[in-house]
């Protein structure tokens, strides 16, 4: 909900708020201008002398004003000509011309009304409005990603015009806040909302009906110090019944011109006082340098509209296109989309598809979405969840489990729970098994057990297919094609070879880094942007179906590495071992925010084994505030597959790495890196309780042991690797 406020909005009144803030931007500079380019009066010059300096130099002077820039301006008659100009305080002379900026006066009509008067300022007050609704809900949009209110400055991770659009988003919506809400206010004064007109003074008719005091004689004006002054404006000398006005910052009031008595005052009230502020905190006038702060926040407004167009653009172009979509209240079958990048959405389109020409109305939409009572007439429920990191809920997913368990009555529409995600990580479909718990637990009949798809399988896909088609008792032959990131081919820059002698042949293989379109960098996409534990996906000659390797190197590294140990009969492995410098293989990058070493200073432990260093030593690689970290490398034979070993040294010597234990399953004293764990069983179990987070990478086989043998190690001090999982501390990336 918080994101389509946030959306919506944003697309629809784009070209008005964009106007607003330039135009706003741009009107800021001139109250400094203003301020800096005006003379100014004395702190101990009161009205009293500036009024007789100025009708000394101009004896036909009718009105003073002064703005809250500090600027002088005198009106007076020459003859028959009335000539106005910006007067010196200290002599009361002219200095300058008093006519307006035409510039500003343009920009001033264009900013508050678009040169249409009334309907001109509606429109631009709905402008404000907009940009009021896109701050708040883009604060709530920031703070969630962020992890809540106290983590908003938290670093940012992800395509580059997310991270832009965010980072300006936390430094400016304060400031878009205060600008909207206080453009609002002084619409609604302007038609009359608001109470705070001021009320209309009378002029007195007791005035004592002489004339010619001498203005620098009058006691009120010399206890009234210039620096208050808004407007003095004197008496007809040939009317013995008008009166100078006098109006300050803190009131209004008449002056008998023959006396010099203070003939009425009214101070300023609240509404009034409030109002000024607000106009003083809108146009910079009399705060020129909040002006110009908020002016350059304002500037972040043109920025943010280019990178949230990116950003919808590129989720939208993630999505696939569902036709024949039927109304909610029709549908006898509804698909419930949990996606974070979009992929799960394609499988919902293959699903509605099949549902639709077996003769089924069906209805897609996002898990967001879901709302129990506007089921209508469905027969059935049928939710796709995607797990996001470490078993959190998707973009599209967001708020779904609290409305599942607010919910008073389940459904009667039954429920159908498939699970996407990658048994590789600890949360394999976590999220998806809290829907299936949850729903349980409020009594939704579930008519096909829970199923997962494990890495975008179209065989996992399509047997649940079969398995739903025989419960709705019609062939349901569920073929998916998933689409693939557009392949980008790599130039194999070097290798080295390992593992030979073990019949264990690997290879470290470093590729050039294709270039990237200003379009990728902003969008994060192609190879712009990417760290050490993503991964790399190669089509292999031959085949359609990637494979995945885990990334040894990050963008900043200016290369792409990847360590390949070759599978016999491996379409892919065999391939890229038998790669030669110059040439090439086609391949796309896949984020991995589930195997991260994270931000902090917390130590961390290293586990691998084999080609399962990679990641590991892209880890280390990057550490460049040399956080401690502390590897356990297994391998079979020190002198013929050591991976890395002559930059473990040198990363060791600069401080990157704490310590290596290698174990070799082979040689004279054969242990593996279980074994490692054990004999250094008590500095492991130091660590673990200094906070240190545990990545483990390499074969099934190889993480199950070392679960086991941390679970040994850890029992005295009450902790289970499960433990650390769910604290965030356990990692795998296993195959």
């Amino acid at each position: 909900m918080i994101r389509l406020l946030h959306r919506w909005p944003a697309l629809l009144a784009m070209l008005l708020v964009l106007m607003l803030s330039l135009s706003g931007a741009a009107l800021s500079v001139f109250p400094a201008a203003d301020r800096f380019t005006a003379p100014q009066e004395s702190a101990s010059l009161s009205v009293a002398d500036l009024a007789s300096r100025i009708k000394a130099e101009h004896p036909g002077v009718e009105q003073i004003k002064r703005a809250p820039s500090g600027r002088i301006t005198a009106y007076w008659f020459n003859g028959d000509v009335a000539e106005a100009a910006t007067i010196d305080p200290a002599t009361g002379k002219a200095v300058a011309s008093a006519d307006p900026n035409a510039v500003q006066r343009w920009l001033t009509n264009l900013h508050r009304s678009l040169f249409l008067d009334d309907s001109g300022r509606i429109v631009m007050a709905l402008g404000a409005l907009a940009m009021l609704v896109l701050a708040l809900s883009g604060s709530l949009l920031v703070a969630r990603r962020a992890g809540g209110w106290r983590q908003w400055f938290s670093p940012l991770k992800g395509p580059l015009a997310g991270r832009l659009h965010v980072e300006i988003a936390r430094i400016a919506v304060a400031g878009l806040m205060l600008s909207s809400a206080t453009a609002l206010w002084m619409t609604a004064s302007t038609f009359g909302l608001l109470p705070d007109q001021p009320a209309a003074l009378v002029t007195p008719a007791d005035v004592s009906g002489n004339t010619g005091v001498p203005v620098a004689t009058i006691d009120f004006l010399k206890a009234t110090p210039a620096t208050s002054l808004r407007e003095l404006s004197f008496p007809a000398a040939d009317d013995p019944t008008d009166v100078f006005t006098l109006k300050t910052n803190a009131g209004a009031g008449f002056i008998d011109q023959g006396t010099g008595g203070l003939l009425a005052w009214k101070d300023l009230t609240g509404w009034e006082r409030v109002s000024e502020t607000i106009y003083m905190l809108h146009t910079g006038q009399g705060a020129a340098t909040l002006g110009l702060i908020l002016g350059l926040l304002a500037l972040g407004v043109p920025v943010m509209a280019a990178t949230g167009t990116i950003i919808w653009y590129a989720a939208r172009r993630g999505r696939p296109r569902i036709t024949g979509n039927v109304p909610l209240a029709k549908a006898e079958t509804v698909v419930l989309v949990g996606s974070e990048g979009g992929s799960t959405w394609g499988f919902a389109a293959t699903l509605h598809k099949a549902l639709r020409e077996a003769g089924h109305t069906v209805h897609a939409a996002a898990l967001s979405s879901f709302d129990p009572s506007r089921l209508g007439h469905a027969h059935r429920v049928i939710i796709l969840a995607a797990t996001y990191g470490n078993g959190d809920e998707p973009s599209s997913a967001k708020g779904f489990l609290a409305k599942l368990a607010a919910m008073e009555t389940p459904p009667a529409a039954q429920l159908a729970v498939l699970g996407f995600g990658d048994s590789s990580f600890p949360a394999f479909c976590g999220f998806a098994q809290r829907i299936a718990t949850t729903a349980a637990h409020k009594g939704w009949t579930q008519f096909l057990d829970i199923a997962t798809v494990d890495r975008q399988s179209p065989q996992d896909f399509a047997r649940w297919g079969s398995d739903l088609g025989t419960l709705m008792g019609l062939p349901l032959d569920l073929v998916h094609q998933p689409v693939l990131p557009a392949a980008a081919p790599l130039t194999l820059l070097t290798r080295r070879d390992y593992g030979a002698d073990v019949q264990a042949p690997s290879a470290i293989l470093r590729f050039s880094v294709p270039k990237s379109s200003l379009w990728q960098r902003l969008t994060g996409t192609g190879f712009a942007r990417f760290e050490a534990g993503d991964l790399l996906g190669i089509i292999p000659e031959g085949s359609t179906v990637p494979r995945f390797y885990s990334l040894a190197s990050g963008a900043s590294d200016g290369f792409i590495e990847v360590v390949v140990r070759r599978q016999p009969g491996g379409l892919c492995s065999g391939q890229l071992t038998m790669m030669e410098p110059g040439e090439t293989a086609q391949a796309f990058l896949k984020s991995n925010p589930a195997f991260r070493i994270g931000e902090g200073s917390a130590p961390v432990i290293l586990i691998g084994a084999g080609s399962g260093i990679g990641p590991l030593a892209g880890f280390v690689r990057a550490n460049a505030q040399s956080r401690a970290m502390h590897l356990f490398f297994g391998m079979r034979h020190a002198a013929s597959d050591f991976l890395y070993g002559e930059e473990l040294v040198q990363w060791h010597e600069e401080g990157k790495l704490t310590s290596l234990v290698s174990a070799a399953s082979r040689g004279k004293r054969p242990h593996y890196v279980q074994d490692a764990l054990c004999a250094e069983a008590a500095d492991v179990l130091q660590l673990i309780a200094e906070g240190a987070r545990i990545m483990v990478c390499g074969g099934r086989e190889m993480a199950a042991g070392v679960s086991e043998t941390l679970g040994h190690i850890m029992a005295p001090a009450g902790l289970t690797p499960a433990m650390l999982r769910a604290e965030g501390r356990y990692f795998e990336d296993v195959y």
